[in-house]
Order: C-alpha cells, then structure tokens, then sequence
C-alpha cells in the first residue's frame, strides 16, 4: 500500500456513465479516493449508501469523494442508479489503478485464494500527495473515520 506523503499514482478511469475521470484534473482539491471489491453487495452498499448521506459533509470539508471498484461501467451505473449514489463511481476492470495503490490484494475465503480489491481510503491533498491511508476500512464506521481526519486537517 502507499503510505502518507507518497504522491498518488495518477489514472484516468470511466465513471458511471462512461466519462472519463483524471486524477490530475481534481489538483488543487482535497480527494476522499475509496476503494470498494464488487457493487451491490452488502459492505459495499452499506459503504457508498454511508457517503451518500454523509454528502453534506463532504461538501462542507470541500472534498470530492471517489469509489473505485473493478465492476464494469455497466455494473457501477446500475449500482449507481439502484441506491441514488450522488457521487463518482469509476471502473477498473483491469485493477490497474487497484495495483498501483496497493489495494488489489491476494485473499482467501473458505479456504479458496482469490485476488480482488481490499476495501481501503485514501484522503489526497490538493498538491496530490497522499494524506491519510486507511486500509482495511469498515464500511459501518468508513465515514466517520474519513470525516474526522478531514475536521483534523483543517
């Protein structure tokens, strides 16, 4: 995983509705980049169903919260839709951008090894260096967590 201070790698991904979203377009802005395994499961859902309704805060911190998942555009739209996600969601299939933050991890359920994402935030400050690193986060407690490091830093 990156650790804080690191600069953070920059990517270009579609959103939900297949635009293309930069990093390095969002410089000069404080950016909450969320790491998720697979739409419309339950801790996902809980997840970004928690950064909706804590949008107002965000807003107030000034920041722009990303979730990244390896879901196709199709899949992240639907999810989008389903729970009124007001938010970007972006797509990558390839876990490239997953890799090169450290998240895309190996992992074992009932004894079977897999590789998928490790849910995990990271806060990037308007100079794109990374401010906090959070891995492993709960998506019951993920706002709260990401809120209070933004009310620190300010």
């Amino acid at each position: 995983m990156l650790e804080v201070g690191d600069t953070a790698p920059d990517f270009t991904l579609p959103d939900q509705d297949g635009n293309e979203v930069a990093l390095a377009d969002l410089r000069g802005q404080t950016v909450v980049l969320y790491f998720y395994p697979r739409a419309d499961t339950p801790g996902c859902t809980t997840q970004a169903c928690g950064v909706r309704d804590h949008s107002a805060d965000y807003e107030r911190a000034g920041v722009k919260v990303i979730g990244v998942s390896p879901d196709p555009v199709s899949a992240i739209k639907r999810f989008a839709e389903k729970h009124d996600l007001n938010f970007t969601l972006l797509a990558d299939e390839e876990h490239k951008v997953a890799e090169a933050y450290g998240t895309w991890t190996e992992k074992s359920m009932y004894g079977k090894k897999y590789w998928g994402v490790t849910r995990s935030t990271y806060i990037i400050g308007p100079d794109g260096k990374i401010t906090h690193v959070f891995p492993k986060v709960s998506p019951k407690t993920h706002d709260d967590v990401v809120l209070k490091a933004l009310a620190e830093t300010v």
